[in-house]
């Protein structure tokens, strides 16, 4: 487990948000573009990694449904089709948690790899 921090923004009225996350102690950081469709309201979620400065794509997909973001995409890792997840939940005003997990079965099975608890800080 490690500390972080990052600084979020609306964009566009609400279509959008970015999300500048710094974790000093692994030396990291990175950016997150979250842009709703207005037409369907499906997000599309974007992650850059400050190392790269290359916006990944297509980026993964979702919505909200009873206070649960669900978002995905269809990966590789190396040569092999993999499916990526991202859940946003325990939403509140002041918190919330994201976790992010890959299946290499098609879907039947997830392992997660990287859980966030967020606490705003004023």
């Amino acid at each position: 487990m490690f500390e972080g921090e990052a600084t979020c923004w609306n964009i566009l009225g609400g279509v959008g948000s970015v999300e500048e996350l710094r974790i000093p102690s692994r030396n990291f950081s990175g950016m997150g573009l979250r842009l709703l469709d207005m037409t369907t309201f499906v997000w599309s979620d974007f992650w850059v990694n400050a190392k790269s400065g290359v916006l990944t794509t297509p980026g993964q997909t979702g919505s909200f449904e009873n206070g649960v973001g669900i978002f995905g995409a269809d990966d590789m890792d190396g040569d092999k089709p993999i499916k990526v997840r991202g859940i946003w939940d325990q939403i509140t005003p002041t918190s919330c948690r994201w976790s992010q997990a890959v299946s290499r079965d098609g879907g039947r099975t997830w392992d997660e790899n990287w859980i966030m608890q967020w606490t705003r800080v004023s």
